[in-house]
């Protein structure tokens, strides 16, 4: 409201691209985001905007100096939390632990107050004190049967949390009522309770997809059909040989012809070594053999 309407209409543009792009492409919305800034540095929205487009892109150093900014501008509380993250993206959980104990978490809404203990959490296992984690995260939000949409964060990280220490049977029941606060399937907590409880998932297809799969099997099928017809084809020709041989040795139009009988003995035998050549001068005037016996 504080900007000409021009330069309004622009800025608004560049943090509505912000909010499309921060979770699916965070790089091009901190570009944005680093326009909008140009554009309108004193406004408080837009200083938060390019802190949140920072810390998506884990810049932590600059996403605090505009978390900074924009608290001194609104005078709210409501970034201490990530703020107090940031800390901890530096390298500085005790920093972290420290905000967690100052009187602003006390303003914070209940929202901001589960993000804060989820932050100390995280920084007390950065700290290689796990079951600190462990107890800062026990609070009556956590055993609450009521769904918030913080619930299942704080039950996943209590989970996952139990599951570093070593405390496998909890870990699983925690992951099991992770499972039934996340309505929108928005964690893993399926899949770790299903590694807890030793299941593995196997892809059924490696390397090649369904339709290459069956397009190889059918041109395997079709391979074995002409493979078959080429043996058929082979034996076809083959007695086709055998026969037009025979042809040339026995005319079926002479009358004294008789197809030669063949015993088991004879099986092996080849046809040629049972042919008698006769010679034109052993033959009498009408074409018969001579019996020279």
């Amino acid at each position: 409201m504080s900007l000409p309407k021009g330069l309004a209409e622009e800025v608004s543009k560049n943090l509505v691209m912000v909010a499309r792009l921060i979770d699916e492409d965070p790089e091009q919305a901190y570009a944005y985001s680093r326009i909008a800034l140009r554009l309108a540095s004193r406004v408080a929205a837009v200083r938060e905007a390019a802190g949140f487009a920072a810390y998506a892109t884990t810049k932590y150093s600059e996403a605090l100096a505009e978390f900074r900014a924009a608290k001194r501008m609104t005078g709210s509380v409501e970034l201490w939390p990530v703020m107090a993250d940031c800390e901890r993206g530096l390298g500085r959980p005790e920093r972290a632990l420290a905000m967690a104990g100052e009187p602003e978490v006390q303003k914070l809404d209940k929202a901001g107050q589960v993000e804060m203990r989820l932050v100390a959490a995280g920084a007390r296992r950065d700290m290689g004190q796990l079951e600190a984690a462990i107890v800062t995260l026990q609070s009556p939000e956590l055993a609450s049967h009521s769904i918030q949409p913080w619930t299942a964060r704080l039950r996943y990280a209590y989970a996952d949390a139990l599951l570093a220490a070593g405390r496998e049977d909890e870990a699983r029941e925690w992951f099991a009522k992770t499972v039934e606060a996340d309505k929108d399937g928005a964690m893993d907590a399926s899949d770790r309770l299903a590694e807890l409880d030793g299941v593995e998932f196997v892809d059924a297809l490696v390397g090649d997809e369904p339709d290459e799969i069956d397009d190889e099997a059918d041109e395997a099928d079709e391979a074995d059909e002409d493979d078959e017809d080429d043996e058929q084809d082979d034996a076809e020709v083959a007695a086709a040989e055998r026969a037009s041989d025979q042809a040339e040795y026995y005319d079926e139009d002479d009358e004294e012809y008789e197809p030669l009988e063949r015993s088991e003995a004879d099986a092996d035998v080849d046809v040629t070594d049972e042919i008698v050549v006769v010679e034109d001068e052993d033959r009498d005037d009408e074409g018969h053999p001579l019996d020279k016996g």
